[in-house]
C-alpha cells in the first residue's frame, strides 16, 4: 500500500512518518506542497512541524498550499487522511474536521509522553485499538489547545467524532480533554501528539516494561493499511 506523507516549508517530521509507513509494512511516497500529484497513493499524511513558519495561525497557510486541493477532493471521497500536530492545524483549518486550535493554556511549548484514551477504533486509522485502550504518544506543541463552539463540541460528542482524549494531564487546556477528532465518515483523522515517534523499540516512550519501549503509534499505521487493504477484498 502507497502512502504519502506530504512536505510543507516548516515541516520537521515527515521522515518520521515515513519510516512508520515502512515499519507498519506500507510503501512511504514523497509528496510536495506546491504539486498537484498525488501520485497513485492510497492513503495521506500531513506530519508535524511548523509549516510556513506558522505565520497567521499553525496550519493556516499550508491549508491553502497547491495540493491541498488535491488532498481535500480525495478526503470528501473517502481516502483515509492522517493529519499529526501541524497537520491536524491543517485539517481543522481546511474544514476537513471540525474545530480549531489555540495557544496552549500554560503559555508555553509542552514536551511529554502523553497518556490517551481511544474513544473510537472505527476510524480508518484506530481499527487495530480496543475501544477505551489506553496508549503512551509524544506530544509536543504549543498552539494544541483545541476548541470549538458549544454545538460544535455536543454534536462531536454525540456523534462518536472524538477519537482520542488526554489521561491524567490535559497539556494544552483542550476542551473535553479533546486530544484527537474524526470527520463524520471516520476517513479523515486529527491528533496532537505524534504516533510515528512510538513505532520502533529503542526511540518510543518510556513503559512499565523498558525505558523507549512504547511501541503504541503503529497501530496508527497498521490500522489504515489493514482497513485499506479489506476494503478492496
Amino acid at each position: 500500500m502507497r502512502v504519502g506523507v506530504i512536505t510543507f516549508p516548516g515541516s520537521l517530521d515527515e521522515r518520521d512518518a515515513q519510516r512508520a509507513v515502512k515499519l507498519a509494512g506500507g510503501t512511504p511516497v514523497a509528496l510536495w506542497h506546491g504539486a498537484h500529484d498525488l501520485e497513485g497513493v492510497e492513503a495521506i499524511i500531513l506530519p508535524g512541524g511548523f509549516s510556513y513558519g506558522d505565520y497567521l495561525r499553525a496550519g493556516s497557510i499550508a491549508s491553502h498550499a497547491p495540493i491541498m486541493a488535491e488532498v481535500i477532493d480525495a478526503a470528501h471521497k473517502g481516502m483515509p487522511v492522517l493529519g499529526i500536530c501541524n497537520g491536524f492545524q491543517m485539517l481543522a483549518e481546511a474544514r476537513l474536521v471540525p474545530g480549531a486550535h489555540g495557544r496552549n493554556d500554560c503559555g508555553t511549548f509542552v514536551r511529554r509522553d502523553q497518556k490517551l484514551i481511544v474513544e473510537n477504533n472505527n476510524t480508518a486509522w484506530t481499527k487495530d485499538f480496543a475501544q477505551g485502550e489506553e496508549i503512551i504518544i509524544p506530544l509536543k506543541n504549543a498552539d494544541g489547545r483545541f476548541v470549538a463552539d458549544a454545538d460544535t463540541i455536543k454534536r462531536i460528542e454525540d456523534n462518536g467524532q472524538v477519537t482520542f482524549r488526554y489521561v491524567g494531564v490535559n497539556p494544552n487546556g483542550s476542551l473535553d480533554d479533546i486530544a484527537g477528532v474524526s470527520n463524520e465518515a471516520g476517513n479523515v483523522v486529527g491528533l496532537m501528539p505524534h504516533p510515528e515517534h512510538a513505532v520502533e523499540p529503542g526511540f518510543g516512550p518510556d513503559t512499565a516494561a523498558a525505558m523507549r519501549s512504547g511501541l503504541d503509534g503503529l497501530k496508527f499505521f497498521t490500522s489504515v493499511i489493514q482497513s485499506t487493504i479489506l476494503s478492496k477484498a
